[in-house]
């Protein structure tokens, strides 16, 4: 046991006594009691640095799992916003292409529309379809994006196959059309009649039988005169005989003249469509007065247009 002993002009001395009280030792050197001290803060703050250091080790046990956690939720957050951005990015795609889609849906009916001459108002294309219903109770969960996205690639397979079929039948449609715009029918003028038919008769000229290879329909100068049948300007001008003509090629051999015009509407090369204007009417060539001299051609060879006139009447 250590006990202080000081003394009056001196330094602080220090005696340790031993527990069995037969010896002692005093401590007075300044080296010795500097050593003494030194122990004594090393008992007391040894313990305090390792509880220091025990507190450290569980809080950066502790930070780093806090840590680990926000930036896995982040990387998820992350990853499902891009899958929803990506998502919606199809998504748009598809949209943008089912309405290019909706567009030639729309132009294809209305033509099918006009082809097939149907009523306008009751097929009309550019009008919303009209709908309804009563509220039904049954719960419907909401679509995802990805839901959205199978429905809208659905949809676009279902209108593409569609839009097939439905140019199919605008081309059997369109070629039916042309097939009857294009065969000689129906009369060339809206006013006049028949002066002369088509077979053997009395030449105005010569006073003897001759063949005539057409009909002729009297009215009056300058009325105008139109196209039976669509195809193609194949002469327009003076020929010998004829006058002022015009002949139209129309396909499958046939083909139109139209003579003795007082003047040429159209030219040589131009396309003309079934009841256009294409002359008036005049008495050039070897005519007698006005009237036009309608013949109708098959592979070359004039032949009777009296069916084809009677066969459909036309009004232009």
């Amino acid at each position: 046991m250590a006990t202080p002993v000081c003394q009056r002009g001196s330094v602080m001395n220090i005696i340790i006594f031993s527990k069995s009280g037969a010896r002692s030792r005093q401590i007075n050197s300044p080296v010795q009691f500097f050593l003494l001290g030194f122990l004594f803060l090393s008992l007391l703050i040894t313990p305090l640095y390792w509880g220091y250091q025990l507190g450290v080790h569980q809080n950066s046990n502790e930070i780093p799992e806090l840590n680990y956690a926000d930036i896995r939720q982040q990387r998820e957050s992350q990853e499902q916003l891009q899958q929803a951005k990506s998502e919606v990015t199809a998504l748009t795609r598809h949209l943008g292409q089912l309405q290019a889609y909706m567009t030639r849906l729309d132009a294809l009916g209305a033509r099918l529309v006009e082809v097939a001459k149907l009523d306008g108002q009751e097929f009309d294309f550019s009008q919303v379809p009209p709908l309804g219903g009563p509220v039904s109770d049954a719960q419907i969960a909401e679509y995802t994006l990805s839901d959205l996205g199978r429905m809208a690639q659905t949809l676009q397979m279902q209108m593409q196959l569609r839009e097939e079929k439905l140019s199919i039948l605008e081309s059997v449609l369109f070629k039916r059309r042309l097939r009857n715009e294009t065969l000689p029918a129906g009369r060339p003028i809206k006013k006049g009649w028949m002066s002369s038919a088509y077979g053997i008769r009395t030449d105005p000229f010569s006073g003897k039988p001759q063949m005539h290879k057409g009909i002729d329909f009297a009215g009056k100068m300058g009325s105008s005169i139109y196209a039976v049948a669509s195809g193609v300007v194949s002469w327009a001008g003076k020929r010998h005989g004829y006058g002022q003509l015009v002949e139209i090629q129309h396909g499958n051999g046939y083909s139109t003249r139209y003579a003795h015009g007082a003047k040429v509407l159209v030219q040589k090369g131009e396309l003309v469509s079934q009841g256009q204007e294409i002359a008036k009417m005049g008495s050039s060539g070897r005519s007698t007065g006005p009237h036009l001299h309608f013949e109708l051609l098959k592979k070359g060879r004039q032949i009777n247009p009296v069916k084809f006139v009677r066969s459909r009447r036309k009004s232009h």
